[in-house]
C-alpha cells in the first residue's frame, strides 16, 4: 500500500477516535444519572486511549516509514464494562431517552470504526501496522457487542412497557 494511502487510514483513524470521544465526551456531561456518566466516561477514556496509540504509530511512521510493535496484550473492555453496566446504569438508561438514543448512535460509530480497522488489517503488509488494526478493530467490536446488549435491553424494555409483545 502507498505511504498516501497509509498516511490517509492513520489520520481517518485518528479523527474517528477523537469523534467518538467528543461523542461519548458530551453525552457524559448530559447525562442524567451517575452510573449513565461513568459509563460513557470510560467510554470517552478508551477513545482517547485509542488516539494516543495512532498518533505514535503516526509519528513512528512519518520518521521511519514503519509502524513501531505494540503491546496489544490488552483486554478490550470486557471487565471495565461490566463494572460500568449495572443494574443502577439499566435503571438510569432506561428511564433517559437522550441517553438511549446516544446508544443507537454509538453503534453505528463503533461499526464504522470496526470496518476502517479490519479493512486495513487485511490490506497491511507491515505486520506491527496489521496487528494494530487488528487490535483495534477487536477492541471496537467488543464495544459494539455490549452496546448492542444494552441496546437489546432497551427495545425489550420499550417492547414490554408498550404491550408490543403478540403473545
Amino acid at each position: 500500500m502507498s505511504e498516501d494511502r497509509t498516511v490517509e487510514i492513520l489520520k481517518n483513524a485518528i479523527l474517528l477516535e477523537k469523534r467518538g470521544n467528543a461523542f461519548y465526551h458530551k453525552v457524559a456531561e448530559q447525562a442524567s444519572g451517575k452510573a449513565v456518566k461513568a459509563f460513557f466516561e470510560m467510554m470517552a477514556d478508551e477513545e482517547i486511549k485509542h488516539v494516543k496509540i495512532l498518533a505514535d504509530q503516526y509519528k513512528a511512521y512519518q520518521e521511519n516509514q514503519q509502524f513501531n510493535p505494540g503491546d496489544y496484550s490488552e483486554k478490550h473492555g470486557e471487565e471495565m464494562a461490566s463494572k460500568v453496566i449495572t443494574t443502577e446504569f439499566r435503571k438510569e438508561i432506561s428511564a433517559a431517552d437522550y441517553e438511549a438514543a446516544a446508544i443507537s448512535a454509538a453503534m453505528s460509530m463503533e461499526q464504522n470504526a470496526i470496518k476502517l480497522y479490519d479493512d486495513r488489517a487485511s490490506e497491511a503488509d507491515d505486520p506491527n501496522e496489521k496487528a494494530l488494526y487488528k487490535w483495534l478493530a477487536e477492541w471496537e467490536a467488543q464495544h459494539l457487542h455490549f452496546l448492542s446488549e444494552i441496546d437489546k435491553e432497551l427495545r425489550e424494555e420499550i417492547w414490554h412497557d408498550n404491550s408490543f409483545w403478540p403473545f
